[in-house]
């Protein structure tokens, strides 16, 4: 090994030592580590924030049928309004929402789209999660993953950005009580930015 090989070796090592003296004194100086799976204190929860809210309209479903997978369909979305305090805009039509009915009752969801802010700037959107019905395993109220893939620019904390999102039915009127619901024609997401 040569004479500059063995001094880059030896400066490595005595980085890598700098650091680890650092990381032991920082544990050192918060006390020792809680035991694993305790619950954090308060202040290191995340919180949510409301961020903007999608109304999705939907033509109707297109149906596969049963497979060995469960009941599969799609949903054509055919576009939507956008409002909330951090994003206005609209959905553009053209999107899908796949969708597999499962034996209990629940579904799993994954829809693909794009939408246009105000100023006309494209981002894509993926959202993913599961739905049940009353009753159901998950209980009536459903949680989803959103991702948003936007351009370099004002919206790409975006892209970096975590969400949760709820979804609700938005039936031109109400059910009622044995008789067949209405048709489905939008579905309203509300969009929380964890923080």
């Amino acid at each position: 090994m040569s004479d500059n090989t063995m001094q880059r070796h030896a400066g490595l090592g005595a980085v890598l030592c700098l650091l680890w003296q650092g990381v032991a004194q920082a544990q050192g100086a918060s006390g020792p580590a809680a035991p694993l799976g305790s619950t954090p204190p308060a202040a290191a929860f995340p919180h949510l924030e409301f961020a903007f809210e999608f109304r999705v309209t939907l033509a109707p479903a297109v149906v596969l049928g049963q497979t060995d997978f469960g009941h599969r369909q799609y949903i054509p979305i055919t576009g939507g309004s956008i409002a909330g305090p951090k994003l206005t805009g609209e959905v553009v039509p053209g999107g899908w929402d796949y969708q597999l009915g499962l034996p209990d009752g629940c579904s799993m969801l994954s829809a693909d789209y794009f939408i246009r802010t105000q100023d006309g700037t494209l981002i894509h959107v993926l959202n993913e999660g599961s739905a049940c019905a009353p009753g159901g395993p998950g209980g009536a109220r459903s949680f989803f993953r959103p991702r948003f893939e936007a351009p370099k620019g004002p919206y790409e904390w975006m892209t970096h950005a975590t969400f949760v999102a709820t979804l609700e039915l938005d039936r031109p009127s109400p059910a009622v009580a044995g008789k067949v619901p209405p048709p489905l024609n939008a579905i309203r997401l509300k969009f929380y930015q964890v923080e």
